[in-house]
């Protein structure tokens, strides 16, 4: 129904990506997966992925394709960005931990990241003080992200560039394809995340900019 849905307001035939937003733990990976199928097989949708579920259910989910021999979900989209949330922005949904990386980098399954810039808190916009934003000072203020903001200004003023641009770059540079899901209110915020997308970071930068090891140095 939904796709019916999806399908009639969009005014086409089929859907690229189709993605099921959030999970329901309860339904067996067994049942979702063969629906979604009988769409693949009609040519209704292109691909299959998820958002806001867990990797231990879509590493469920893809291990019953392969034993079916049927496709299995190829892309996911949770948050991930520079800033790591104190709780979800919304009830269930998920962010990337440290331990969902090192599930990602070894299944190389592209991330379709929303809020991948930590909806502006690199912008310089906020402060520790101003507490004005109440979801924002919710997710998002602590300590430890005021430090990443920190570091993010300090590599950008090397790279010449802005916070918010090394931010983007954090998401669209990780050892996993990735691809950061932005909201531009304006032109000038398109283009500054079109010049961010640019900008290459090593592995030891992404380091950086997340921990801030001490041994760490520019140039």
């Amino acid at each position: 129904e939904d796709l019916s849905t999806s399908l009639e307001r969009l005014g086409t035939d089929y859907i690229d990506l189709y993605a099921l937003h959030r999970d329901d733990p309860a339904v067996p990976v067994h049942v979702i997966i063969d629906a979604l199928n009988e769409h693949l097989t009609a040519g209704r949708i292109k691909a299959i992925g998820v958002s806001n579920w867990s990797v231990q259910r879509i590493q469920e989910a893809n291990e019953y394709a392969a034993s079916q021999n049927v496709t299995g979900f190829t892309f996911s989209s949770p948050n991930l960005s520079l800033a790591k949330p104190n709780e979800p922005f919304w009830p269930g949904c998920i962010s990337v931990d440290e331990a969902d990386m090192r599930w990602y980098e070894a299944n190389q399954m592209p991330v379709l990241s929303w809020s991948s810039q930590a909806r502006g808190f690199f912008t310089g916009r906020f402060t520790p003080e101003d507490r004005s934003n109440e979801d924002l000072v919710r997710v998002f203020y602590s300590d430890a992200n005021w430090e990443r903001l920190r570091r993010a200004e300090q590599l950008a003023k090397e790279k010449g560039v802005s916070p918010i641009q090394i931010a983007l770059a954090y998401v669209l540079n990780q050892p996993f394809p990735t691809c950061a899901l932005i909201g531009a209110q304006n032109e000038n915020e398109l283009l500054s995340c079109r010049e961010g997308a640019d900008i290459v970071l090593t592995q030891e930068e992404i380091n950086w900019l997340e921990h801030g090891e001490k041994e760490y140095k520019f140039g």
